[in-house]
Parts: structure tokens; C-alpha cells; sequence
């Protein structure tokens, strides 16, 4: 099933051509009719019903809805929503209903866009491709004994599979762009602090962003432009540009650097197709040469210090006592924290969590999430050195496409590696954006472009222009 460009289902909702209710009744037959995909956790079924009257009766008396009229969307399952409980795909937030919306929930409403689902992800965002759900293994809609990819595996998976025009998702260390790459959809990961985390179920808040999945730039471009801001409930939130719908760009003469590193070790029909989109941008008058980013080998080592750590921080808030499961059968407080935090995290929060407790510990902050921090200034002046030379970077947004389900699973490591070239954008706080580039193998690949901070628009611009002309 697809959809029309997002905002021409909205101008043919405030013009009257189509219905909120009708495009609600759609999404949610499709979500009904693609369950053996499993991206889908909770639908809110009623609450989106009982908006979609209400702007449609707006719309009856002639009222301006918003840029998103009756748009119907899909939320990962750690985006505080009403309708549904919102999990994180976690045993431990089993039952919690949240007490109010995320900002980014808030602000795509008050545009007329209506949640008709929240989707599957791995528990807390802990993974890379959402076999680490408490709940439930999302298929690949492409072949379905394949993964989606993770974090957002569910989200990306229902875009591509059409049970909406767009998806929420988080990305962490490229739980937005890998899932993206796997299924063929669009991914953007903004600059750190342009959208709010308010409301968002925490994973690592230094490196944690909102984006969405889409079947365009222009998609993306256009739920970023309601979403990002200052927030007064998150201090991390950065002024905005002025429109980020603004995508008229020209190839030519755009300095871009393509990542040696990133090029490297790649799966050799991987490594083919991603050359051959790269020439396709040279064709069109960009200036493409390689660059050297030295401290990029050890960014995937670095992130998988600072992350747990901040996991393990910001875990110790689930004790079963102020929402979630609980263990009622603890004889006291510390049996009940015990229990409660056996039975409810998965094997891999409980991995990170053991992780980060002992990178921050006595005798071991300096030796390891000291030298982390310390790598990190250093990946950040790399990339800052980089972009003082060329306007965008380049490379591919994994090594290969997307791994068969229980491939990976028992090897860690092996499932780590997936995120080798998509984590340093998370510790330098940059943006990027994952764009189709092809198939192999029938399972698509995807060419990740970077900007440097706060430039998004400018990314969104070049991608929009690379997407049409990889597409020829």
C-alpha cells in the first residue's frame, strides 16, 4: 500500500477532497492486514478515530487544521503517547500509561497529524535489529526471514509496508539511518538537540535524537520542519533554522568527502553499488575526493563505553515501585528491586547495564569512560577538521545489507559491528541522513550523507538532489 507526498494528503484534507477518518480507517487496515510483520506493538485505534472526526468537523467549518491535516503516523514505542501504553518493547514498562505526550508527539498534533500506532523497536532501544524486543522479532517487509534493522526496525519496516505516510523513530547510534538502509526508506537522524527528547524514554541522553522515517527527503524535510525547536522542558533543545522544507540545490560544485575508512572492509556488492551512487553525484558537478577521518576505527570501541554507561544511569530509575511491572511477591524492599529488575529487563539491558556500571565504577573511570570522553573531543575535531574542507561527507550506512533473523543474535560483538559506521555521527552530535541506493541480493543498501552541526537543512537539500539523481 503507499501514499500520496505528505502534503498533498494534507492540502486534500483541508480542501475537502479526502477524509481524516478515511485515511485513519486506511492506516489501520493496513497495520490489520500486515500483522505477520509484526511492526506494530499497540494501535490507538479509538483515540485516533475520535480526532480524525474532530478535523474533519474543523475542516467542515472552514477552519485551518494544520500542515499535517489528518495525517496518520506511527510512534516507536518509547514516545510517551495517549491511546496506547507506551512499553519501549520492555517487560518492565508492561501496563504504564503515560501521565502526558513527548513534545514531539505534541507538536506534530497541534499540525493536525493523528498516532494510529506505536511500533516495535528492541527493548529501551538496545539493538540493532529488533530481535532484542521483549514483545516480538519485526521481519523485514522486503523478505520476512530477514531483519529490518534496529533500533527502529519497527517503525521503518511500517513505512516501508505503508501502514503510514511516516514513522517516529530514535536514533542513538543509527537506529534511525541502519534500520532505513535495510528496508530502502528514508532516515534522518538531525543534529543533537534540534528535536525535544521530552517524553522520550531515555536510552544515552548525550547521543539519543528524534527523527523520522519516510518514503522521501521531502517527507523528512517537512516533520522535521514541525518538529524541531527550543523546548523549555528539555535544556538540551538548540535554536532552528528557518525552514527546512527550502530543498532547491545544485550538485555542482558541492565539495563532498568520501570516508576512506567507511569505504574499507565493506561487502564487495555493497562496495560496488555505493561507488556507483557516488559517481552518479560526481556526474551531476560535485567535487569528490577521499578523506581521512583517523580517529573513526575506534568510534564503535568508544561508543560502546559511553552508551552503557549512560544506560546504566538511566536504567536505575525502573525499580518496580514508581510505575511499570512490580514483583509482588518480594518479601521486602531489596528482594522486590531484585526480582522486579530480573524478571523485567531483557538479556540485553541487563548486558549494557552490567557494562556501564563497570566502565564507571572506582578504578575503572579513568582507564576506560575517561579515555572514551577523551576520544570522543578528538572524533568531534576530526569531523570539524573535515567540514572546514567540504560542505558533506559520504559512505555507505552499514557494511552490508540486512542479516538473516537469528544470524546474529548469540554473538554481541557480531551485532555491535552493524553499527560501525553510523555511531561516530551520534558522538560528534552531527547530522546525517540514510537514502536508498539500490538492492542486493533484492535487500536494499543505503548511501548515508553528514553536514556538519546544524546545517540539517542544507543536508536535507543535497539529499533531496541525490536522491533524484541515484533514482535515474
Amino acid at each position: 500500500m503507499s501514499w500520496e507526498p505528505i502534503a498533498d494528503i494534507a492540502a486534500d484534507v483541508q480542501a475537502g477532497k479526502t477524509s481524516a477518518t478515511s485515511l485513519v480507517d486506511k492506516a489501520l487496515k493496513a497495520i490489520d492486514d500486515h500483522k505477520e510483520f509484526a511492526a506494530i506493538i499497540a494501535t490507538t485505534a479509538d483515540r485516533a478515530k475520535e480526532r480524525a472526526q474532530a478535523i474533519d468537523a474543523r475542516v467542515a467549518k472552514g477552519e485551518k487544521v494544520g500542515r499535517l491535516a489528518g495525517v496518520p503516523f506511527i510512534a516507536k514505542d518509547n514516545f510517551l503517547t495517549f491511546g496506547a501504553e507506551t512499553t519501549a518493547a520492555s517487560n518492565i514498562l508492561k501496563c504504564f500509561n503515560a501521565p502526558y505526550q513527548a513534545t514531539a508527539i505534541e507538536k506534530l498534533e497541534a499540525e493536525g497529524a493523528i498516532c494510529v500506532a506505536k511500533a516495535n523497536l528492541d527493548a529501551f532501544a538496545h539493538g540493532s535489529s529488533t530481535e532484542n524486543s521483549d514483545y516480538m522479532t519485526t521481519k523485514n517487509p522486503h523478505n520476512p526471514d530477514y531483519v529490518p534493522g534496529g533500533s527502529s526496525g519497527g517503525s521503518a519496516a511500517a513505512v516501508v509496508l505503508g501502514l503510514a505516510p511516516f514513522a517516529l523513530g530514535t536514533d542513538t547510534g543509527g537506529s534511525i539511518r541502519l534500520p532505513a538502509a535495510f528496508t530502502g526508506s528514508v532516515g534522518l537522524k538531525p543534529t543533537y538537540g534540534l528535536v525535544s527528547r521530552s517524553g522520550v524514554v531515555a536510552m544515552a541522553s548525550s547521543t539519543d535524537v528524534i527523527g523520522p522515517l519516510t518514503t522521501s527527503v521531502e517527507d523528512a524535510a517537512l516533520v522535521l520542519d514541525v518538529m524541531a525547536g527550543k523546548d523549555p522542558l528539555d535544556s538540551t533543545t538548540i535554536d532552528r533554522q528557518a525552514d527546512y522544507t527550502k530543498l532547491d540545490t545544485s550538485l555542482k560544485g558541492a565539495k563532498i568527502g568520501v570516508i576512506k575508512e567507511y569505504m574499507d572492509g565493506l561487502n564487495p556488492e555493497v562496495k560496488t553499488l555505493i561507488t556507483k551512487s557516488i559517481e552518479k553525484l560526481k556526474n551531476q558537478g560535485a567535487v569528490l575526493e577521499e578523506v581521512s577521518l583517523p580517529s573513526l576505527p575506534l568510534a564503535l570501541a568508544c561508543y560502546y563505553i559511553i552508551v552503557p554507561a549512560e544506560v546504566s544511569s538511566n536504567l536505575s530509575r525502573y525499580d518496580g515501585k514508581h510505575f511499570g511491572f512490580a514483583d509482588k511477591t518480594a518479601k521486602d524492599l531489596e528482594s522486590s528491586y531484585n526480582q522486579t529488575r530480573s524478571q523485567g529487563f531483557g538479556h540485553e539491558a541487563k548486558r549494557r547495564i552490567m557494562i556501564g556500571t563497570y566502565v564507571l565504577s572506582s578504578g575503572y573511570y579513568d582507564a576506560y569512560y575517561k579515555k572514551a570522553q577523551q576520544l570522543r573531543t578528538k572524533l568531534v575535531q576530526d569531523f570539524a577538521a573535515a567540514f572546514k574542507k567540504y560542505d558533506f561527507l559520504v559512505g555507505p550506512t552499514a557494511p552490508s545489507t540486512a542479516f538473516k533473523i537469528g544470524a546474529n543474535i548469540n554473538d554481541p560483538l557480531q551485532m555491535y559491528l552493524t553499527d560501525i559506521m553510523t555511531v561516530a555521527v551520534n558522538l560528534a552530535g552531527i547530522p546525517a541522513i540514510s537514502i536508498p541506493c539500490g538492492t542486493v541480493n533484492d535487500l536494499p543498501i543505503g548511501l548515508q550523507l553528514m553536514a556538519p552541526q546544524r546545517h540539517d537543512r542544507q543536508l536535507l537539500a543535497i539529499a533531496k538532489t541525490a536522491e533524484g539523481v541515484i533514482d535515474e
